[in-house]
Parts: C-alpha cells; sequence; structure tokens
C-alpha cells in the first residue's frame, strides 16, 4: 500500500507536525507567505520619489522609539541636567518632526493617488489612524517636557479639553498621567498599527500609480520588477 504510514503525519503536517500548534503554523503561512514579507523584487514604480516617504516615516519611528526609551529609562531629570541626556531629548524631539513631515508627505501622496484602489482599503485605514495616534503621542510628548513650553500648552489645552467635556479623565496638567500616555499607551498604538499597515502593504502589494499597467496594478500579479 502507499502513502505515510498509519499514525505519521503526510504533507504539510510532516513539515509542521499535528495539533494546534501545527494548525497555527501552517495558518500563518497561508496568512503571511514569506515571499511577500521579504520579497526580492518590487515594481518599476517603486522608484519613484513618493514612494520614499513610507519608509522614511518607518526608519524615523524607529528612532524615535529607541530615543524615547532611553528617555524613559534615565528619567526627566537626566534630560535636563546631563549633556548627553539633552542630546538625546533633541534627538528624540527631531526625529519625531522628521516622522510627522515624512508621515503627512507620505499620508498626501497616498491620498492622491488614491492608494486605497485594489483591495487596499484597510491599509489607507490604518495608515491614517497611526497618523491621528501619532498626534495625540506627540501632543503628550511636549505636555512631558517639564519646562515652561510644556506648562503653557498644558494650561491652554486644560481649558479647551474642559469645554468639550473629557478634561476629567484625561487631565493634562497631571504629570505622571500624561507621561504614561506618552510612553506607554499612545507608543504602543502607533507601532501595533504600523506593522499591521506594514503587513498589508506587503501582503496587498503597494499601490501602483492611476494608469499604471493592469498587471502591475493587480497584488502579486506579473509585471516588470526590479530587485528590491
Amino acid at each position: 500500500m502507499s502513502g505515510a504510514p498509519e499514525g505519521r503525519p503526510s504533507g504539510s503536517d510532516s513539515v509542521f507536525g499535528g495539533g494546534w500548534t501545527g494548525a497555527v503554523q501552517r495558518r500563518a503561512l497561508r496568512a503571511l507567505p514569506p515571499d511577500k514579507l521579504l520579497p526580492t523584487t518590487q515594481p518599476e514604480y517603486v522608484a519613484s520619489w513618493i514612494y520614499v516617504f513610507g519608509v522614511l516615516t518607518l526608519s524615523s519611528l524607529v528612532v524615535v522609539v529607541s530615543t524615547g526609551c532611553v528617555l524613559a529609562l534615565f528619567g526627566p531629570t537626566w534630560w535636563h541636567v546631563s549633556d548627553v541626556g539633552r542630546y538625546i531629548n533633541s534627538l528624540h524631539l527631531w526625529s519625531v518632526e522628521l516622522f510627522m513631515f515624512a508621515m503627512v508627505v507620505h499620508l498626501w501622496g497616498k491620498f492622491f493617488m488614491a492608494a486605497w484602489r485594489g483591495r487596499r482599503a484597510l491599509t489607507w485605514i490604518t495608515g491614517a489612524v497611526v497618523f491621528l495616534a501619532s498626534i495625540g503621542a506627540a501632543f503628550t510628548g511636549y505636555l512631558v517636557q517639564q519646562n515652561f513650553d510644556s506648562q503653557w500648552i498644558a494650561d491652554q489645552a486644560k481649558d479647551g479639553l474642559n469645554s468639550v467635556g473629557v478634561g476629567a479623565w484625561f487631565n493634562v496638567l497631571d504629570f505622571g498621567q500624561m507621561f504614561m500616555w506618552h510612553i506607554v499607551l499612545l507608543p504602543l498604538a502607533v507601532v501595533v498599527l504600523a506593522v499591521w499597515h506594514m503587513l498589508l502593504v506587503r501582503l496587498r502589494g503597494v499601490v501602483p500609480p492611476i494608469g499604471a499597467a493592469t498587471a502591475e496594478a493587480v497584488p502579486g500579479a506579473g509585471g516588470s520588477q526590479e530587485p528590491a
């Protein structure tokens, strides 16, 4: 008789094994195929400068998170008194500025390219929500600087938030609350959404320019390719 011996898995089971862990591995491989997560080629139109801003946004986010972890580790006194702390604080600030600038250009560029085409609506939505979460993260970042600028911003924001009825649970004058929003909740939301956004870009492909060849417009289809 042909086939696998009784009790021994066959096919994909022989690679991943049985049980729920094997099922999870097989489902993950179907949902996130390696050739899409780490492609070796990209369509020729990706060489355009407009596609650079997405990578620049992601790169600056890595610097923002890295420097933010260092600042959170050593605390406010360190970034006010130490020369190294002031340098890291400045690097964190300017990487945020670059992150927001690149993200705005990326967002507007994809808006005018109608980036939700070709089953990419969720890709567009996650990118837009990342932008909104980043505004909150940047705002709370200014509030925890503990200087005269942050005090003035907090005083003005308190009146505005009270006027819309949310000042009772989002107290911008409470340093501890704003610090936790800034280093835990909002960065976690930004990072998770950004990773989700990148996975969707990899799975559904980079949106082609309007009027590009049909073969390039369909994710996973053939077309002119260049090395990634």
